[in-house]
């Protein structure tokens, strides 16, 4: 059949399908009180701050984010390896917020689940955009697309819209109106959140931020980089709308301390640092790197690599950045699914090699190999970063599961040494 055919059979039956499932499920969602962050990049962390802000501030809360589920206090890992799990999960996690008789729930929304329908009945009280960078343009086709996509999260006119005032794509987001308030965040003088002042420590980060042109707030977070200065400031915006307490909201920021595959630290007892993050987009690596280089004394020694099935075009992009930011790379697999690993590795290796990184990189295919090279020659003051899988409990190889999470490899490595 013709493409635009298919195209709008799939429509039909996404469409009805979230309706069927919305009526078989007692319609869960239709009076909870939805806070949904889109984005590139971030959103997960953003999520989780606003989380703890509205905890902090007395008010039950139920999220779902590609790291973590909680509903009222009860928190598990995402092991369904989707940021937006299938329609009828979706719907038995909004019959379960409501019967816990949450306050607020938060979603963290791909252009996927957008484009899929599976927020169509769900009332937006609050939509959140952190960024748009390079990202899945194997199914978007073009950024044009991919911010459309986006864009039709704020087309559901929320009552409320906090944008990132500094992202390039700002002005797009920017014609999209809300039902009461908007308000923009960033370091330029014309953002509403502004970013007066920022510091940047080994363990954390501070940053004041100036508030309708007078109200001053001072955050401290555990979570480092110039990257969650913005997360968290986007938390607080939305938070601010709210009408939170801005003791609560400084609180609430403070108490997020670590997320699972979010600049997670694992704890080695040895003299140079590892983390483990979920940075698979090019803007995000870059961020990483240059945070990373920021807080550590000696060597960044990256383990990377690429996802199979998805937007080949990073690939390169990817290991110019890492070819640019790292001391020393080890390339190695990542999730190939359906396609040839080696080709994977080979098109990432096309940037490094462009960029003049071939000499600092070895290519191991063998990920466990890879990360146990990295610890090996690490020193005193390097920090050995580890992307890509995240807090990820597996990886999709030839459509074979395969039991798996980086930050668990690198303590059975460092355990049998």
């Amino acid at each position: 059949m013709p493409g635009g055919v298919v195209r709008g059979l799939e429509e039909t039956y996404r469409k009805g399908r979230i309706k069927a499932l919305s009526a078989r499920y007692g319609y869960p969602a239709r009076n909870l009180r939805v806070i949904a962050i889109t984005g590139t990049n971030g959103k997960t962390t953003t999520a989780n701050y606003l989380n703890e802000i509205l905890k902090e501030a007395g008010h039950k809360t139920a999220m779902f984010t590609t790291a973590v589920i909680e509903i009222a206090g009860d928190r598990q890992l995402n092991e369904l390896n989707a940021t937006v799990a299938t329609t009828q999960r979706m719907q038995q996690f909004f019959r379960d917020a409501k019967n816990a008789s949450v306050d607020f729930v938060i979603l963290e929304i791909t252009s996927h689940a957008l484009m899929q329908h599976k927020l169509d009945g769900v009332p937006i009280e609050c939509a959140i955009m952190t960024n748009l960078t390079l990202d899945h343009l194997d199914y978007h086709k073009t950024m044009d697309e991919y911010a459309a996509a986006k864009g039709r999260l704020f087309a559901m006119k929320p009552r409320f819209i906090v944008l990132n005032r500094d992202d390039e794509w700002f002005d797009f987001y920017n014609k999209y109106e809300a039902g009461e308030q908007k308000m923009t965040y960033g370091a330029l003088e014309s953002a509403e959140a502004r970013i007066s002042q920022v510091k940047l420590y080994k363990k954390g980060s501070e940053a004041r931020l100036v508030i309708d042109h007078q109200t001053k707030l001072d955050l401290a977070t555990a979570m480092p980089g110039k990257f969650n200065v913005y997360n968290m400031t986007a938390a607080a915006a939305a938070a601010y709308l709210f009408h939170i307490d801005l003791e609560a909201i400084a609180d609430g920021i403070a108490n997020l301390e670590e997320i699972p595959g979010r600049f997670e630290r694992v704890e080695t007892g040895k003299n140079y640092e590892v983390v483990v993050d979920y940075a698979h987009t090019p803007d995000a690596l870059e961020q990483l790197l240059e945070a990373t280089k920021a807080i550590t004394k000696n060597r960044v020694i990256l383990v990377f690599g690429a996802t199979g099935d998805r937007d080949k075009g990073k690939r390169p992009i990817m290991g110019e950045i890492a070819a640019r930011l790292a001391d020393r790379v080890f390339l190695t697999d990542e999730e190939s699914y359906n396609e040839d690993p080696k080709q994977i590795r080979a098109m990432v290796m096309e940037g490094i090699s462009d960029a003049g990184g071939e000499a600092k990189t070895e290519e191991v295919k063998d990920r466990r190999d890879a990360i146990e090279k990295a610890l090996k020659i690490a020193r005193k003051g390097d920090t050995v970063l580890i992307t890509g899988m995240g807090h990820e409990r597996f990886r999709i190889v030839a459509d074979e599961r395969l039991p798996w999470n980086d930050a668990d490899v690198v303590r059975e490595i460092v355990g049998e040494k």
